[in-house]
């Protein structure tokens, strides 16, 4: 979809206070296979729309901001993009915490036996994911960081320390 150095977005908000945490850089890719009834931003499904950014430009601008406490990955499916994503987490290398929005379950992308998609780059660079479709049966506003309750948050480093998935709590 992207080379290593352009990244599809269809948008990016530098302090947001609503996608984890503390004051965060969040970037929505752009392109989703899951069509979720209800998506919150379903003008990210589109693998063609949005616009081609280069990551070294976000890189720069993300550093230009020591208010940031971390960097969210939203969509569209970040995962579609893992290699992309990843090559802009290691730019960074400054500290900062990374969520990462995917409509994936945490078991489908460790299963990526053969990684030439970087599921499991990006998994490794992730701190906290929120995995699996929103479900508008089970919405649920008063969730921290989540739209429906078959969503989790889950402590990436942890999980893969273990074995098991560690849940992570806001």
């Amino acid at each position: 979809m992207s080379s290593s150095s352009n990244l599809r977005i269809a948008g990016i908000v530098e302090e947001s206070i609503v996608d984890g945490p503390g004051i965060r850089y969040t970037i929505f890719t752009q392109g989703c296979p899951h069509n979720c009834l209800g998506c919150h931003n379903p003008q990210t499904h589109e693998y063609n729309g949005g616009r081609l950014e280069n990551i070294d430009n976000i890189v720069s601008s993300i550093k230009e901001n020591p208010l940031l406490k971390g960097i969210t990955l939203s969509g569209g499916e970040p995962f579609i993009q893992a290699k992309v994503l990843s090559n802009l987490i290691d730019k960074l290398d400054n500290g900062l915490d990374v969520i990462t929005y995917t409509g994936f379950k945490f078991e489908d992308l460790l299963s990526s036996n053969n990684d030439e998609n970087g599921y499991l780059d990006l998994l490794r660079r992730t701190d906290i994911l929120i995995d699996g479709k929103f479900e508008i049966d089970k919405k649920d506003e008063n969730l921290k960081y989540r739209g429906s309750s078959n969503q989790r948050a889950i402590d990436v480093k942890k999980s893969l320390e273990k074995g098991k998935i560690v849940e992570y709590i806001f």
